[in-house]
């Protein structure tokens, strides 16, 4: 159960910068010129509007990553035994920005209270 946990922890960080990053960042830096009308910069085809193109690729990376990180949440919700209104709050925390942080505290506190075994590994430094 350690290596899930800690495949967990890795996934969920890796999809919340992301997701965080695309969502908070290289989307509004794409349609920044439609949504405030920008110019130069900014504007249509500008320098800031290509670099949110170009992350787009991000979003591929997010949702690989977002199913990886899908089956490792359920597998390790069936091996905790988790109830179902908590595992599907751990499965979809990867698609709102900044909540699967909130979450994956969450998880490793409720894994350090139920499963002793884990909770040395699971420690912070």
């Amino acid at each position: 159960m350690n290596r899930l946990v800690t495949a967990y922890r890795i996934l969920a960080i890796t999809v919340g910068v992301l997701l965080a990053f695309c969502a908070l960042v290289a989307m509004p830096l794409k349609y920044a010129h439609t949504w405030f009308g920008a110019t130069g910069s900014l504007g249509e085809g500008g320098s800031l509007q290509q670099f949110g193109e170009s992350a787009s690729i991000m979003w591929v990376a997010h949702g690989w990553i977002f199913m990886i990180y899908v089956v490792v949440a359920f597998f390790l919700s069936r091996k905790a035994g988790w109830t179902l209104p908590f595992t599907v709050v751990a499965l979809a925390a990867g698609l709102i920005p900044l909540l699967i942080f909130w979450v994956e505290h969450r998880v490793v506190q409720k894994l350090r209270a139920e499963h002793p075994e884990v909770a040395g590994m699971t420690a912070a430094p």
